[in-house]
């Protein structure tokens, strides 16, 4: 009868053991599960973070492409308007309408937080500077913008063009 107990016994102890394995497997299959959905949930947050920085930068520059192209127009009413004194008195006044569209146009790019890169007489500075000619000056310090070739432009603190310019040796 003894060994009928024992045996019972060493039954109820294996089964017991095996609950506790079973158990013990569940415990750290639910620990894998949740710590995965933590990364998961961590990976999300981080994907909308960077979704969101995209789409505000994207909208911050959106009109960037549109002004790049305007540029161009924008030196060329400047080259029409810099002419002036080679003009007869009725180019003159049909010159003053191109005036008046210029000051359209730049008021807009104001507008729009575009503005001149401001280059003559400061030192060069290849973020904001493109030097396309150097020129031994003894009135200007090495490094020093003596003129402005093309107009560079800041959009929004960004350099959507470097100004072209002249530089001192």
């Amino acid at each position: 009868m003894d060994t009928n107990k024992d045996i019972k016994k060493e039954k109820k102890k294996k089964e017991k053991d095996v609950s506790l394995t079973k158990l013990n497997e569940a415990y750290n299959k639910i620990s894998e599960l949740e710590d995965k959905l933590i990364r998961q949930n961590a990976d999300m947050v981080n994907y909308r973070k960077r979704k969101e920085e995209e789409i505000n930068k994207m909208l911050k520059f959106c009109c960037e492409d549109i002004i790049k192209e305007l540029l161009p127009v924008l030196d060329n009413f400047e080259r029409a308007i810099n002419n002036e004194e080679n003009l007869n008195e009725e180019e003159k006044k049909f010159l003053a309408g191109f005036k008046m569209i210029y000051c359209s146009i730049l008021n807009i790019m104001e507008k729009n937080e575009v503005k001149a890169i401001d280059g003559a007489n400061k030192p060069f500075d290849p973020i904001y500077h493109n030097a396309i000619m150097l020129e031994k000056n003894d009135n200007y310090d090495s490094g020093m913008v003596i003129e402005v070739l093309q107009k560079g432009y800041l959009y929004k603190d960004k350099v959507i063009r470097p100004a072209m310019v002249k530089v001192s040796e």
